[in-house]
């Protein structure tokens, strides 16, 4: 470490993305991103921007992106925050609503940002471990001194908690804010946004780049009562105030309204998932039960990270965690009916041999 460090660069220990190939013809189904390209509109939408005013500063409030996310959820507009990102958004939150000293809670299985910002940030955390089958222990999560952070669907088990677990984890923390990371939850049964005007500890994180396959625009927004969305404003406000450029506002509209392009690439991914359930567990896979554009899968004879070195070796990219409990399973995002034909043919070839 560099003597010219500060003690938080020291402290930090940064999230590992998934690996980036750079070669061509690689079946890439690590990252979870949509295999479909976005809606047409919004490829039109971002090259009419192109034509605009890119000397000038976009807008440091994005009003209309705004409106256009709160009209979809039946909210207002002031129940509503975008930032570059859910994962920005998600550190705006840590800021906002965790206090140093105050442990918060979250799941010992889940997304590896969580210890990451907490560490940043000098948040005191628990981890809470899942039940056997991977489910949340719902209580467990009950009265936490400094709040509660859980992704639905949970990642990367891909397990969704339907919405009275998540009733009674906000009831059961009435004075702490609990945030619902719901990167994919377009892929499952129902969104928590629901609960917004319900609740006024709820915070539904959410994020463009799974369901609306805009991955490469980077906007995340955040749903709840106009007390929690000033507190983020101002960490926002405080950190950068243009957090999203010109053209991740235009295509994010233009996403958001293209409701018929939307509703039918999630139908398309769900459809897919559901058949690779089918033929993963043909082949003597153990599945858990998703509701997201991915699978979490374990074999009963083959080990996880034998079948992920021989898959990259076959120009195939899964994710494969090296961590107690889950070190035995791969994350494989679903991708187009083509994608995953030539993943099974592979796979064969590796299990057969």
């Amino acid at each position: 470490m560099s003597n010219f460090w500060s003690t938080l660069a020291k402290r930090t220990e940064p999230y590992v993305p998934g690996e980036q190939m750079d070669k061509q013809d690689i079946i890439k189904l690590n990252t979870n991103e949509n295999p479909y390209p976005p809606s047409p509109n919004v490829i039109d939408a971002i090259k009419h921007e192109l034509d605009q005013k890119l000397n000038l500063y976009p807008s440091p409030t994005a009003d209309q992106l705004k409106r256009d996310i709160a009209t979809y959820y039946n909210l207002s507009q002031d129940n509503i925050f975008v930032g570059n990102g859910s994962d920005e958004v998600l550190a705006f939150s840590f800021m906002a609503f965790f206090e140093p000293g105050k442990a918060i809670r979250f799941p010992a299985i889940s997304y590896s940002f969580y210890p990451v910002y907490a560490k940043l940030f000098q948040i005191s955390y628990e981890e809470v471990p899942l039940n056997r089958d991977f489910t949340l222990p719902v209580e467990a999560f009950f009265q936490s001194e400094g709040g509660v952070i859980f992704p639905n669907p949970n990642a990367p088990t891909s397990i969704y908690l339907d919405l009275k677990g998540v009733t009674e984890i906000l009831e059961n923390n009435p004075n702490q804010v609990v945030v619902i990371d719901e990167a994919y939850i377009d892929f499952a049964s129902k969104s928590a946004a629901s609960l917004i005007h319900q609740y006024d500890n709820a915070l539904i994180v959410q994020t463009m780049s799974k369901s609306r396959s805009l991955a490469g625009l980077r906007i995340g927004f955040a749903m709840g009562n106009p007390d929690l969305i000033e507190a983020l404003t101002r960490i926002k406000d405080s950190f950068n105030s243009y957090t999203l450029d010109r053209l991740a506002i235009a295509g994010a509209e233009a996403a958001v309204k293209d409701t018929d392009y939307f509703t039918a690439t999630i139908e398309k991914v769900i459809h897919t998932r559901e058949w690779v359930v089918t033929e993963m567990k043909k082949r003597g896979f153990y599945v858990l039960p998703s509701q997201a554009n991915f699978i979490f899968a374990s074999h009963y004879h083959r080990t996880a990270e034998e079948v992920y070195t021989k898959l990259k070796q076959n120009d195939v990219l899964v994710r494969h965690f090296k961590k107690p409990g889950i070190d035995n399973y791969l994350r494989i995002t679903i991708g187009t009916d083509e994608d995953m034909e030539v993943f099974f043919r592979k796979l064969d070839t590796i299990m057969n041999s």
